[in-house]
């Protein structure tokens, strides 16, 4: 018989008694996952009990830790009733009792106060109030999302707390103030109040976690302005889709000139890109908010069209199709896109909106014009130097010309791997350059 206690969140006061009686019985093993725990080392003192601090000693990972704790327990149940303590409670964090669990054929558990109560009841929480998330500081999840009131415990180190620390202050507004607390339950508990920037990596300990009930920042937070911003700013209560077009337009070429303007190790230059990303994603944002409004979609709605979507057109990750390289990767999407708009005969052409920039749009024609073997573009720059010929002699045509002119030289840019949009907005900012310095008479 194998029978799996807590300890309580701190001294061995706060067991309660019926399960204190069965820790206490002489007839039984006790065997305790961490002396590293007021009431653990207090029970020590009245009972000989046996300890798994020499297993995370020994193995070189969690899971092997968890597998030996496991063995130790199981063996010592074939000679006399066993029990098996941990700190808190054996339902909270507690991943080698899982293991007993599935391996022991007499497993009862006992469920005894947690960390997680101890810390709801200083701070007089309620979890059906707004909910509650309690993350492992060993494992944070990606995206870090923090917008609901927040335990995260596990933070055993001062090491894994500054990291806890630094990845919070990323996703929770600058300023809020946070609580951390360290051993709560027995005598000299610390806790403390600041900001996430704030917090002393060596508070960290086996009974030290952070509670955090603030306003949500990161993308939930903005998800979260641009909604109100839709109820409470005129401004932005007037935009509709077809308005925010232009101001989508205008912030991806910032981004691209970001892009275009990178530098390896450049941090002011990625400052800059990270901005105007969040630029783009505020009109990404915007579009989801007025969407809800009417009821269409909303934010999730378009994330997850998004996720089925790279699934669905990377079955070399996500299924069990093999490719040899990229080009085999980009094939595989068109004949995946082109089956999900049904089939059928289609145009090389399909698929480009006729909205984009005229030189992007012209190179993505050409492009996909040549793959399909009709098109060849021949030597552009002599038929670029044919047209201006031509301009030299009267013709009502000019516009045309002009245009023929251009659509040689982005093929000749696409030949040459070059993409002609942002050649140009490289020459144009260097003729600024030149204008700006002649006016300031440099």
């Amino acid at each position: 018989m194998i029978l799996i206690t807590g300890l309580g969140p701190g001294d061995i006061a706060r067991i309660p008694g019926p399960v204190l009686d069965i820790l206490l019985d002489p007839s039984r093993t006790v065997i305790a996952r961490t002396v590293h725990h007021p009431a653990a080392a207090q029970l020590a003192e009245r009972r000989a009990v046996t300890f798994c601090d020499d297993i995370y000693e020994e193995k070189h990972t969690f899971e092997a830790v968890y597998s030996a704790i496991a063995d130790r327990v199981l063996t010592a149940a074939k000679e006399r009733p066993v029990v098996y303590a941990v700190p808190g409670g054996p339902g909270m964090g507690e991943f080698a009792v899982r293991e007993i669990v599935a391996r022991g054929e007499a497993v009862e558990i006992l469920n005894t106060e947690t960390f997680v109560d101890a810390i709801l009841a200083e701070v007089g929480y309620d979890p059906f109030e707004r909910g509650l998330q309690i993350l492992n500081g060993h494992e944070l999840p990606f995206p870090l999302i923090v917008d609901k009131p927040t335990i995260v415990g596990h933070l055993d180190r001062p090491e894994v707390l500054a990291d806890v620390a630094a990845n919070l202050s990323r996703v929770i507004p600058e300023g809020a103030e946070i609580r951390l607390f360290s051993g709560l339950g027995a005598e000299g508990a610390v806790s403390w109040s600041g900001t996430i920037d704030d917090v002393d990596p060596s508070l960290a300990g086996y009974r030290t976690s952070i509670w955090i009930d603030v306003e949500p920042g990161g993308l939930v937070g903005a998800i979260r302005a641009m909604r109100r911003l839709r109820r409470e700013c005129p401004w932005d209560r007037e935009q509709t889709h077809a308005s925010l077009t232009k101001h989508l337009v205008e912030e991806a070429f910032e981004l691209i000139e970001a892009v275009a303007g990178l530098e390896p190790d450049d941090m002011v230059a990625y400052a800059r890109v990270e901005e105007e990303v969040g630029d783009v994603l505020l009109q990404v944002l915007f579009q989801a908010a007025i969407g809800a409004e009417s009821g269409a979609f909303d934010i999730d709605d378009v994330a997850e069209v998004l996720r089925q979507k790279l699934v669905r057109r990377h079955p070399h990750v996500f299924g069990d199709v093999e490719v040899a390289d990229a080009a085999e990767v980009k094939s595989n999407w068109e004949a995946i896109k082109r089956d999900e708009k049904g089939g059928g005969p289609t145009s090389a052409l399909d698929g480009i909106p006729p909205g984009m920039p005229a030189l992007h749009r012209a190179s993505k024609v050409q492009n996909r014009a040549s793959k399909a073997g009709i098109y060849e573009g021949g030597r552009p720059l002599d038929r670029a130097a044919g047209v201006f010929a031509s301009l030299h002699e009267p013709d009502d045509d000019v516009e045309n010309l002009v245009g023929q002119a251009l659509f040689h030289l982005v093929d000749f840019a696409r030949q040459l791997g070059i993409d002609a949009e942002v050649a140009l907005q490289s020459a144009i900012n260097r003729f600024e350059v030149i204008v700006r310095a002649r006016e300031s008479g440099s």
